[in-house]
This record gives C-alpha cells, structure tokens and sequence, in this order.
C-alpha cells in the first residue's frame, strides 16, 4: 500500500522561485514616509481683526495666497460671513484651517493650511488676545483698538513674523511692546526737548542790528527772559535724569 504523503508537491518547474513568489510581502513600516507634508516653521497664512461688520481693522498676511487686496477682503469677508453667527471656535474654508475669538464688537482671526495643527493656532489666538487685552487695558474693542493701533501691530510682530511663530507667552509679548515703546519714547523725547532749546534760544536772543546789551538788560538782572531759558535748561535736565 503506498504511503500518504505528509506535503503537496510542488507544481513541476515551480522549485524554491515559486515557493518564494507566493510569500505576501511584509507590511510597510510604521516610519516610512507614506505622502505626509514635510514639516515647517512658516505655520501662519494670515492674522486679522474685523468688526462686527465684517470691515478690516487689522490684517497681515504671510504667504501669496491672497497676493491683492481685493482677494484678501473677499476672503475676510466670506470667513467673516461663516464664522459671525455660530459659538464654534475652528471653521474650515477653502482648504485652510481658521481658529477665531469674537470680544465685544471684534473678531479675531488666525489663519493656517488645512493640515495645520488647530492647537498651535490657538495658541497665536489666545497670546494675541490677551496681549491686546492687557495693552488696551481689558477693554478689547474696535474704538480702543483704533487709538492704539500701532501698540496692536507691535504686539502682532512680537508674536509672528513672516508666517513664523516668534512667541505664544503674553506676558513675554507684553514686556518686548513695551521696551520698545519706551525705547522709541526715549526718543521722541530727546528731539522735543532739543526743539524746546532750540525754540526757547530763538525766542531770547538779539535780533540783528539792536543793543544786545540793551535787548538782554532785563535778562541780566533775571527778567523774565533769563527765568524762561533757565527754566528750559531746568527741565531738559530732569527728564534727562529720569
């Protein structure tokens, strides 16, 4: 009786080239690069603010995907239009991912690619909320934000730059804002006081063709043109010392 065989036979001209195609190739691994996008530091396609109208009070945008400004209001105006009446705080439009925050008549708006991450975007959101909040005094609002438009734009730069995210602490936004406030006070208040000297020296001195002596008579008995020049120098002083 022949005996059973224990395996199949392989198919004649089949061999171990046979046995070896039919083996399922083994799975992708976990780190090889399956299409995702490269990572990068240019995170920000735009930063806005807008009224409850929907106008633009604030806007810098990072990248040409709006390259004119007609482009870039009829977008503000289209994410305005989808964003004014709900509570959520992410919407998506046009391929792109937008976080925002709406205080009193304001909205405030971060704009990013649609693979972008929402938390890193919130972050930008919420330091630049609370910067604005703490340099208009709490009271974050389109007229306060007109009267200090400049200090808005400063504290925006501090936070982006060129797409970039530069800093996402408040606090740290705050502090830089104001040293280069002071910075830039400092002086504006140099040239007024020399413009003070220059105008105060102009005022008390001779004109052309008078007695000096007679013009500066009073002056050198401390009339009042001397009290008004030394009263000049005593104030360029001080501030000088402060």
């Amino acid at each position: 009786m022949q005996r059973p065989e224990a395996w199949p036979r392989p198919h004649p001209g089949d061999g171990a080239a046979g046995t070896q195609a039919r083996i399922p190739a083994p799975p992708a691994q976990a780190g090889e690069p399956s299409g995702l996008r490269e990572p990068s530091l240019y995170t920000i396609k735009a930063v806005f603010i807008l009224d409850n109208d929907g106008r633009r009070l604030l806007a810098k945008y990072y990248d040409d995907t709006f390259p004119s400004s007609k482009e870039q209001v009829i977008f503000e105006k289209n994410v305005f239009n989808k964003t004014s009446r709900t509570d959520s705080e992410i919407a998506f439009l046009g391929g792109m991912t937008i976080v925002y925050k709406s205080s009193m008549d304001l909205f405030l708006y971060v704009v990013g690619s649609s693979q972008e991450n929402e938390l890193i975007l919130m972050s930008v959101l919420i330091c630049l909320f609370e910067s604005l909040s703490h340099i208009l005094r709490r009271n974050v609002e389109k007229r306060w934000l007109l009267e200090n438009l400049d200090g808005a734009f400063l504290v925006l730069d501090e936070i982006v730059d060129g797409g970039v995210i530069l800093e996402s602490d408040p606090q740290q936004v705050v502090q830089k804002v104001n040293f280069r406030v002071d910075d830039s006070g400092l002086v504006e208040q140099s040239v007024a006081q020399v413009s003070l000297l220059r105008l105060t020296l102009l005022l008390w001195s001779p004109t052309p063709g008078t007695n000096s002596s007679s013009s500066f008579g009073r002056s050198a008995e401390g009339g009042p043109g001397q009290l008004v020049l030394q009263s000049a120098k005593e104030q360029i002083k001080w501030s000088l010392l402060k």
